[in-house]
């Protein structure tokens, strides 16, 4: 009996080091940017997007936006929002100004929605309001170095309300 459970423990720890050496991230040195990046360090490659909510001091998203130093070019956009309606579908969507006007001043309204890669996917709230989705966008149609003034919103499903938006950020494509 007590071998099995020996087995079992070191089975689960293999797979468990096997999927953490599978994990992309950022190299640990690599900065990543908030709002009113003035860094003159480098580009931002890397975003921590904060969203707020319509004058509800409670209501409150996060996107943590990365750009893994590969290749593929691909964002992963890892969404928390918290405190809006339960058992409600959401989405998020982002509007970028024309490349490299970086000015800090976000003015498109060409809103696009965003999932798993050109598929929208929505993020669906728990009994208390809450959820998160990992969200993913291919830019390698975009050339590398470009820049985007970017924001984003989470819109409610249903009646395509704006429920939390952020400010203006800028990103640099790896």
């Amino acid at each position: 009996m007590k071998k099995k459970i020996v087995y079992a423990i070191l089975w689960g720890l293999s797979i468990s080091l096997f999927n953490l050496s599978c994990l992309k991230n950022p190299p640990l040195d690599e900065h990543v940017c908030t709002l009113n990046h003035t860094n003159p360090s480098g580009p931002c490659f890397n975003l921590d997007v904060v969203l707020k909510g319509n004058n509800k001091e409670t209501q409150f998203g996060f996107i943590k936006f990365r750009q893994n130093p590969d290749t593929a070019r691909i964002i992963t956009l890892e969404t928390f929002i918290k405190n809006l309606l339960p058992n409600h579908e959401y989405l998020l969507q982002r509007a970028v100004d024309p490349a490299n006007v970086v000015d800090g001043n976000c003015t498109s309204t060409t809103w696009l929605t965003l999932g798993k890669g050109l598929t929208p996917q929505s993020i669906l709230t728990d009994g208390h309001g809450d959820g998160s989705e990992t969200l993913w966008r291919d830019v390698t149609a975009a050339a590398r170095g470009t820049s985007f003034d970017i924001h984003f919103q989470i819109i409610d499903a249903t009646s395509m309300e704006v429920v939390l938006a952020s400010d203006c950020y800028q990103y640099t494509i790896r």
